[in-house]
């Protein structure tokens, strides 16, 4: 201790720069941090382009606010909204969102646990939903769409495995939602995998399976 006090000025600007050093690695590495904060999100159903939403119906259909309304311009122009003849309009079918694909998470390296499916409205468009999900949080947290079945070993996940990167993860916990593009073929990319780009490391992954 006395040598301490002795070299005080050399010690402590050493000490510093140590002390630096283990908070850039805790934090801006290892993201250490992350392991204790929790990133909520609540997302809704997607909407579809078509205009399909949560409700399975498209959006654009004419609602009696607006029927009212339409009655309303007709009688100010004198025009007799029940004697008026029209063309029955042709039926339009409601774009519909169902269930294609779907899966349950397990672990990895960490907990996790929910529901992962595929929302299609008959278009092209696809969205990967997940329900009640859950797993740790931590730096650099991607979603991925895998050849690789979810037991598989870490390496078939990443950068020597086939994947797409939909994207970073949006929450830890909570209902999410990313568009699967149109090129993506479910039926060889059937695995969903929260990757940790910056380690390599697997957190959780749900195997898709067909529905229906």
């Amino acid at each position: 201790m006395r040598w301490v006090r002795d070299n005080l000025k050399i010690v402590a600007p050493i000490a510093l720069v140590g002390a630096v050093v283990v908070g850039y690695l805790a934090f801006g590495v290892f993201g250490i941090h992350t392991l204790f904060i929790d990133d909520k999100v609540n997302e809704d159903v997607p909407v579809f382009a078509s205009g399909a939403n949560a409700s399975g119906l498209a959006s654009d259909a004419v609602d009696d606010a607006t029927t009212d309304a339409m009655n309303e311009v007709m009688a100010d122009e004198g025009i007799d909204a029940a004697a008026t003849v029209a063309e029955p309009m042709p039926d339009m079918a409601a774009a519909e969102i169902v269930t294609v694909y779907e899966g349950m998470f397990g672990p990895r390296s960490h907990p996790g646990r929910g529901l992962a499916k595929v929302l299609n409205d008959g278009s092209t468009q696809r969205f990967l939903r997940f329900e009640d999900f859950e797993t740790d949080n931590g730096p650099d947290l991607n979603v991925y769409l895998t050849t690789a079945d979810a037991d598989a070993d870490a390496d078939d996940f990443g950068a020597s495995g086939e994947f797409h990167d939909l994207g970073d993860l949006k929450g830890n916990i909570g209902p999410q939602n990313y568009e699967i593009p149109a090129d993506v073929d479910l039926a060889e990319f059937d695995t969903v995998v929260i990757w940790c780009v910056r380690f390599g490391v697997a957190f959780a992954a749900a195997d898709l399976a067909p529905v229906g």
